[in-house]
């Protein structure tokens, strides 16, 4: 997918083909994302993008009515310069969000560092495990860094640190620490140990506090702006008529369906890009044996749905609610078919990571006594409720049926963990491993991780827990009411209308030749399904943006979450016109 879009970007390229300047920026961004692009082809591709919007912006000024051309026009002109400046800065943006997605296991492989470092104090040691151990960028160029400092007697930490620095000053203190712990005393190492790992979570909780206490004012400005003021504006529609004057359906439609809804997806990129961290779910990808390999369920699913929402729509609200019910549906329908077995994984992996903590504590505790590791898993199994001490029993059970030790029990092509894709679990069990060669001194290493994942939850916790308040209002306006002012402002509209009335809410509803014209001069149909199509863009934009800030931007989290959305969307709007219709 990568190279197709690149391809794309060298198409546009071709559309612009004067000399421009790339920026020193834009070049470093591209290269953390792996990119072979140049930055003055992206910077070309912007322009040609714009370039090519000029000729339907011109059609569309010649097409719509001469009282809403300058209104086209000049929004056109916008959007021409919006989607030049979007693809010049689409690479900051996605660097930044892969940035702050990496920066996110910061705490975690800090945490594996330390536990490496209690079982054998060598920190180049502790450099290898922790990188290896690991996935995604952050683990990737730490091991690009041991890499290079293998020749030379540096552990890589230090030039690590030093390229993260910039972003994350707490990840370098924190190695730093555990740096010098190689080379303290018995007594100091312990001590430093701790405060490394303190000092990484500390530090991702003050960034977390810092960004949460900022995020109130731009997301009130949102809600203000993007759901109040713009609803509040249709309801006052029919006084225009009053004065004489008319506001066409072009009009409504350009401002509801184009303006508000760009405006509203380059403020949730600007909200977005500026979190600190995120603590993505784990990474289940299609390929995975509980997720079924038929896609057609998802587009059945949706093409039934919305089938019979138009049908309901149509009888019991409006004949005009039809498309945007069967639009609604389906594509709410869809895409929770689509994603659902993807979530059902991961909330598997979530209940086996909630129960690590205990499961190590457990085992950690045996070993200090002398018992094996071996052995101490399989007590521990019994002991640990599911499903982590499922996963410890199926371990235990290989050991003894196959003969394998404990990295094979959980790591191998058929382990406990092979069909759990938790970069957390497999790292526990990697430090299983290592502690099954180590014996009895790993006891207390076991433990100490124990404590260490409980404090890395307690962090994502936090985080989450910071802009639970804000998140929580997000995702209700988008799902629940946005929607149900926008329904009720379109009934109320209906029912204001000078010269005529129109049953919005009865069973079947109808105009007249001189009672058509609802909301100044627009249709209750144009008017119902102009605000009705930006209530379903709203509830999937705002729903993005919940959810991209609590957990980062997830495609299969993501669209879950905007599918349900969607279906609740669509039903709170349809029920309100059709309750106040009744009453107006």
């Amino acid at each position: 997918m990568r190279v197709g879009r690149e391809q794309a970007i060298r198409l546009l390229a071709r559309c612009y083909p004067w000399e421009v300047e790339g920026s020193a920026d834009l070049d470093r961004a591209l290269g953390f994302l792996g990119s072979d692009l140049s930055p003055e082809t992206v910077v070309r591709a912007g322009y040609g993008a714009a370039l090519l919007c000029v000729p339907v912006i011109v059609l569309a000024g010649l097409l719509v009515p001469a009282a809403t051309m300058p209104l086209v026009l000049g929004c056109g002109a916008v959007g021409a310069l919006a989607v030049a400046h979007a693809v010049h800065t689409a690479p900051h943006a996605l660097a930044t969000a892969r940035r702050t997605r990496a920066l996110g296991e910061a705490p975690a492989l800090v945490s594996r560092a330390v536990l490496r470092m209690r079982v054998t104090p060598a920190t180049e040691t502790a450099a290898a495990f922790a990188a290896e151990t690991g996935q995604g960028p952050l683990a990737d160029s730490l091991g690009e860094h041991v890499r290079r400092a293998a020749g030379s007697a540096g552990s890589g930490f230090p030039s690590f640190t030093a390229e993260w620095d910039e972003w994350f000053p707490a990840l370098r203190r924190a190695l730093l620490l555990v740096e010098s712990a190689g080379t303290a005393a018995d007594g100091e190492r312990e001590r430093a140990l701790d405060r490394g790992m303190a000092a990484v979570l500390d530090g991702t909780r003050d960034r977390m506090a810092e960004f949460a206490a900022g995020l109130q004012g731009p997301a009130t400005g949102l809600y203000a702006f993007g759901v109040l003021l713009p609803l509040a504006l249709v309801a006052m529609l029919p006084a225009v008529r009053t004065t004489g004057r008319s506001v066409p359906l072009t009009a409504v439609v350009v401002l509801y369906d184009l303006a508000l809804p760009a405006a509203l997806v380059a403020a949730s990129a600007w909200l977005l890009i500026r979190r600190p961290v995120t603590f993505p779910p784990p990474s289940v990808g299609r390929e995975h044996p509980d997720v079924p390999s038929r896609r057609w369920p998802a587009p059945a699913g949706g093409l039934v749905a919305g089938g019979a929402g138009w049908l309901l729509a149509s009888r019991l609200v409006a004949p005009w609610t039809g498309p945007l019910a069967a639009t609604g549906s389906a594509c709410g329908v869809a895409l929770v078919v689509y994603y659902r077995p993807i979530t059902d994984i991961r909330e598997r992996v979530r209940a086996v990571e909630d129960g690590l903590a205990d499961a190590l504590y457990q085992i950690g505790r045996r070993v200090e006594e002398g018992e094996a590791v071996e052995s101490a898993v399989a007590t521990a199994a019994e002991e640990v409720a599911d499903p982590t001490g499922a996963v410890l029993r199926e371990a235990a059970q290989r050991q003894r049926r196959l003969k394998v030790g404990v990295r094979e029990a959980f790591l191998g092509e058929h382990g406990a963990l092979a069909d759990i894709p938790s970069p957390r679990a497999r790292s526990t069990a990697t430090l299983l491993a290592l502690a099954a060669s180590e014996g009895r001194p790993a006891g207390g290493a076991i433990v100490a991780m124990a404590d260490n994942v409980e404090e890395l939850a307690a962090v994502e916790r936090d985080a989450r827990h910071e802009i639970g308040t804000v998140t929580g209002t997000l995702a209700n306006t988008a799902a629940l009411f946005g929607p149900l002012v926008a329904g009720a402002t379109v009934a109320l509209a209906a029912g204001m209308d000078v010269g005529g009335t129109v049953a919005v809410g009865a069973v079947r509803a109808t105009e007249t030749a001189g009672t058509a014209g609802v909301a100044s001069g627009s249709s209750t149909a144009g008017l119902g399904l102009a605000v009705g199509a930006y209530a379903l863009v709203l509830a999937a934009i705002l729903t993005t943006l919940s959810t991209g800030l609590a957990h980062g931007l997830d495609r299969a989290l993501v669209g879950y979450r905007v599918g349900w959305a969607l279906l609740v969307a669509t039903a709170t709007y349809l029920a309100a016109i059709h309750a106040v219709g009744l009453f107006v």
